[in-house]
Parts: C-alpha cells; structure tokens; sequence
C-alpha cells in the first residue's frame, strides 16, 4: 500500500467516525461478544488468514532484496530465477488469501448486519403505538441502516485491521531493525509528519461532512413533507412556492461551498503527504546508498527498507487511529443497545391461551387508563430533541364498564377527545388498562395469545390505510393463504371488484402510499374487504364510514351487513344517525361513561345524547316531512334520512339490522 492509499484510507476513517470520547462500556462489550459468538469460528479463520498475510507482505520486500544482492554479486542465475519464482508464488498467496479473507470478511460483516437488523426489526414490531406515536420514522430506519452498519466495521474492518497490522508492524520493524537501525529510527522520526496532518485534517472534514450531512438530511425531510401527496396539496392550496424554492437553493448552496471546501481540503492534504512520502523515500534511498557504498550495508537491503517503509507507515498510521474508529463503531453498537433495550409495555405471557372458540362477548369491568409518559415508550435521539416531554400520566379513562353480549353491536358516542377511540384501542390490546380488565369470551385480554388475538379482532379505523404495495398484498395481509377466488369474493362483497378488474394490473396493481391513488371511499372500502376476508368474530369499527358518500354507503350495504352478521361489534360514531339502531349506545364524556341504552331510550332520556342529537339535526324540516324522519328515525321503510338522502347503507350494516 503506497503512503498516499495510507493517507486517504486513514482520513476516510477519522472522517467518517463518530467523535466521540466516552470510556470503553465493559457491558457493551459483553453483549457485542454474545452477538459475536454464533460468528466465533469465522472470526477465528479471518484472525489466522489476516496472521497469514501480514506474513506474506513482509516476506516481498525481503526478497526483493536478496534478488538484488544476487544481480549485483554476479551470483548464480538459478538463484535470481527461483527467488523470482518465490516472489510470484508469494503474491499468488497473497491474492488468494486476499480473496479468502474478502469473502470472511464479508459473510461475517453481513451476518452480524443480518443478526442485529433482524433483532433490532423485531422488537421494534413489539413496542406500542405510543411507541411509534412519538419516534420520528426516519430516526428509527437509521438506526436499521447507519447504526447497524457501523457497528458492524468493527468486525469486518476494524478487527481485521488491528490485527494485520499489528503483525505487520512487529515484522516489519524486526526486519527494519536488522537490516539497518538507523534508518529504522529515521523513518520512525518522521511518523509523527505523517500522522498528526492526518488526524488534524480529519477530524476538520469530519465537522464538514456532518454539516453536509444535517444539510441533506434536512432537504431530505423537506423533500419528504412536500413531495407527499398531502404536503404537495397543503403547499399548492397554503404555500408560497417561491419562498419554498428560495430557502431550498439556499440550503442546497451551503451543500456546495462545503463540498468545494472538502475537495480542495482533501487535495492540498493530499499532495503535501505525498510530498513527505517522496522526502521520506528519497532520505531512505540517500543514507542508505551511502550506507551501502562504504560497504556497511547490501544493496539489496536499501531496496528491501524502501519496499518496507510504506509496510511501516501504513499499519502505524491505521493503528494511529484504530481507538476512533473502535470508539466509533462501539457509539453504533449503543445506539443499537439503546433501542433493543426499550421494555416493550405490552408482553405476551408464557402460558397465554387462545381466544375462546364461538360466539365472543366483550366486557370492559372498571378500567382505567393513562397514556405512558414518554420516557416509558420512546428515546430522546428518537425523536430528535434535547429531552423528552415529561408530560404525561394522567388518567384518561375513569372506571368504564359495559359488556356487549355475542352478536351485538355498541355503539360509543360523544365529543372529541372524550376517550372513544382509546376504549376501542384496548380491545386489540394496542395498549393496555393500567386497572379493571378488558376480557374477551370471559377471558382477559392479557392472557390471551397474539396471534389469537389477531384471528378474533378486526379493526377498521377511519384513515384506511394502505401500503405502497398491491391490491392482492393489501388484502393479504388479512390471511395470507387466501386463494384467487376469496380475493375476488371480498372485492365483489365490498362493490369493488369492477373497479380492480379496471386497474391495469388488476390485482396486481400498486395502490400507491398511504393507498393515494385510491379515492377516500374506494380505501375505506378496501380496509372493509381486507376484514370480510380475515373473518374475524369481534369487529372494532372507527370512523370507519367518515369518507364515504351516500353513494359509496350504499355499495358496502351488503358487505357491511355480512360483516357484522352473528359479531360482536364495537362501533365509535360521530354521525349519530349511523348507530341509532344499535343494541347499546354508551355516551362517553371526559373518559366517563354518562349515559347508556338505545337510541329511543336515550332520546326520551333528553340527557348529553339527545343534546348531541338535536345538536346534528336542528334544521328545520321541509314542507311536508314528518318531525320523526328529520330527528332521523324513519316513519316507514324506504322513507329518507334526517337530511333528506336515503337511508345509508352502512348506518343500516352497523346496526346490524335493517331499517325500521
């Protein structure tokens, strides 16, 4: 390796490490090597082999020399043929054990990357929602990505480093010395002229390339708000393009001038080591000729320190800056430490049973309800600040209790912000009661095993959202073994089955993020297809009717109806017309339930809900309609809705009944 390969190789190593001078963690060098053990026996071969070629590449200059020694005695030919021969089955060697060592080096660096993305990957689908509520999704992926790629340098290039070159530099000085101490010493004088430049330098276009680098990540961003389908819309109906590209091209400028300082940084560093490399050989190539010339040292050996010396500088200069880069790929490690050592809040018990077969009822006994402080779910570097949010804690839900029997449909009314979606999300144990207990089929939902968890429960919220991936991967995510023929069935069910078939890849046709190349009612319809395929026996619905239109409600009438037919449902409405032939309708209130019964009972009641209810349909009703219809109770089949449209279908479905 020339000086300059050794000078770019050691400023690309301080550049790109992390700065960072805490201790050595004795713990997390522990649970390094426990993620280091399954690769034992590889780490072993690559220490051996890398032995190997530090023996190899000291034994070249040696000979070289000899062959030198040879040409100038007039010695035997044969001699100066075999040590040729030797010189080329030595770099033959050297290129196999090169590419032995490459091919270790890599399956052991791309074993542990498996090993800790796969770790990290699976807890991760462990934590709550609060969990991904608070974490920036972009700091999560580099965890997945950066951090688990520089920790695995240590393995693939820090490890192998230290120890080839700790080899090479015993072997080289041993030989250095016996061939001539004094130039040995000249050459180690002037180390400290290759070094310190090197790690001043570096350490100066670190700070450069982390400024690009927050740059980028910052126009990244910006690029990822405003090139999604919502943020380009909220930019053309708010924005000031304008200003929007000004403040782009400005950022990006800054982008530039640091790139153009980082070039001619890297190349006046560059050619001023060249310039020491040159000084260095020409000093080893002058004391060592004259040296020779009055007979106190062989030719040949001033050949053998000139190939040497680069054999010293390189393997002085990376062990120079072996400890940063170590640093540096132990900060990986601990920030992937950091995230594999979040307490998931919501744990499966050892001996955790199945849902109950049959009919399921659902009861809530007295719960009670915070949502986790953020110190409890999430970490600081997640979420990109200085300190997380002390907030939180505070009870939300205060002793709620009902039941729904096998079969029926709850309704959960009420303002904003009064706790219904949070009732609905300790069903699917997306969190869980901090007191009481949710039980399904008579049996607490925190003895109950997942994946029967999953088969029992369906939810459809009101985003509807959908991957980046087909129509057929959107719906299989429901049950992964369904056939051809279901996946058409629930398409047909849902009303949407002309409309893949128009598509043009049909079912295999990309929906595009967040499901954006779908309209809102065609989504929504979509998450309903996705629950009649998975055939779940309690059915959590909320908001889920909020983008359809009349239209669109009456092309799920008959999905939903089946949907709902022989479940347990749990309905959350704003639209009180949509759940007023429920079996139950709670009013909740400031994480309380206030009122309970039937739309009838409630309305005679004249309490919150019917304040809601006149609240929704104080208009006056036109000339010749009845006072019930326009209070949204229907005087006779077919007669409309309290705006004047027909009877929605899936006010109809979520009853789970029909008009009365």
């Amino acid at each position: 390796m020339s000086m300059e390969t050794t000078a770019w190789t050691q400023m690309y190593s301080v550049m790109n490490a992390q700065q960072d001078r805490r201790p050595f963690a004795r713990a997390t060098l522990r649970r390094i090597a426990r993620f280091a053990r399954p690769h034992r026996r590889r780490i072993g071969q690559f220490g051996v082999l890398s032995v190997a070629t530090a023996l190899l590449a000291v034994a070249t200059p040696v000979l070289a020399g000899h062959v030198v020694d040879a040409i100038v005695s007039g010695g035997d030919e044969r001699r100066v043929v075999r040590l040729a021969l030797l010189i080329a089955v030595i770099a033959l060697a050297e290129a196999a054990l090169g590419l032995v060592g490459r091919w270790l080096s890599a399956n052991l660096g791309e074993g542990l990357i498996l090993d800790l993305r796969t770790a990290v990957f699976d807890h991760v689908q462990r934590m709550p929602v609060a969990f991904f509520t608070r974490t920036r999704t972009g700091a999560l992926v580099s965890r997945l990505n950066n951090d688990v790629i520089g920790a695995q340098r240590a393995f693939s290039n820090t490890l192998s480093g230290v120890v080839s070159n700790l080899v090479t530099l015993l072997l080289t000085l041993a030989v250095m010395l016996t061939l001539s101490w004094q130039i040995t010493l000249l050459a180690l004088a002037l180390l400290p002229v290759f070094v310190v430049p090197a790690r001043r330098m570096g350490s100066r276009m670190a700070k450069l390339q982390r400024e690009a680098a927050d740059l980028n990540a910052a126009m990244g961003t910006r690029m990822t708000e405003r090139f999604s389908a919502p943020g380009a819309t909220l930019i053309k109906l708010f924005g000031r393009p304008g200003d929007e590209s000004a403040e782009f091209a400005a950022r990006a400028r800054r982008v530039r001038d640091i790139g153009v300082r980082t070039a001619m940084a890297q190349t006046t560093f560059i050619t001023a080591l060249t310039l020491v490399s040159a000084l260095a050989l020409a000093l080893v190539y002058g004391l060592g000729g004259w040296f020779a010339l009055r007979g106190s040292l062989a030719p040949g050996a001033v050949v053998s320190l000139a190939l040497l010396l680069t054999r010293l500088y390189a393997p002085l200069t990376s062990l120079a800056g072996a400890r940063v880069e170590v640093m540096s790929a132990l900060v990986s490690f601990e920030r992937v430490f950091e995230v594999l050592d979040l307490k998931p809040l919501i744990e499966e018990k050892p001996d955790a049973r199945a849902v109950p077969e049959g009919p399921a009822a659902v009861e809530f006994t007295d719960v009670r309800f915070a949502y986790p402080s953020a110190d409890k779910v999430s970490l600081a570097s997640l979420e990109e600040v200085a300190s997380l949010d002390t907030r939180g804690g505070a009870e939300v839900l205060h002793g709620v209790s009902f039941r729904a029997e096998p079969g029926q449909t709850v309704a959960l009314v009420g303002s904003s912000g009064a706790g219904k979606s949070t009732i609905a999300s300790l069903l699917p144990r997306l969190y869980d009661a901090d007191e009481g207990s949710v039980r399904i089929g008579g049996v607490d939902v925190r003895d109950l095993d997942a994946e029967s968890m999953r088969a029992t429960i369906g939810m459809v919220t009101q985003d509807g959202h959908l991957f980046h991936e087909s129509v057929r991967a959107n719906l299989l995510l429901a049950r992964p073994d369904a056939g051809e023929d279901e996946l058409w069935d629930v398409l047909r069910r849902a009303r949407l089955d002309d409309l893949v078939r128009s598509l043009p890849d049909g079912l295999d046709t990309v929906v595009g993020e967040r499901g954006y190349r779908l309209s809102g009612g065609e989504r929504q319809r979509m998450t309903i297809a996705r629950l009649l395929l998975a055939r779940q026996r309690v059915v959590v619905l909320d908001e889920a009717t909020a983008h359809l239109d009349n239209t669109s409600e009456a092309a799920v009438q008959e999905a939903l109806t089946e949907a709902l037919s022989g479940r347990t449902a749990i309905v959350i409405a704003h639209r009180l017309s949509t759940v007023r032939a429920a079996d139950l309708i709670l009013v909740v209130e400031a994480g309380r339930i206030v009122e309970r019964g039937t739309h009838e009972e409630l309305l005679a009641a004249d309490g919150r809900y019917a304040e809601l209810y006149r609240t929704q349909f104080a208009k006056p009703a036109p000339h010749g309609q009845d006072e019930r219809s326009e209070m949204g109770i229907p005087a006779a089949e077919g007669r409309g809705r309290t705006d004047g449209s027909p009877v929605g279908a899936t006010e109809i479905a979520v009853a789970g009944g029909t008009a009365a």
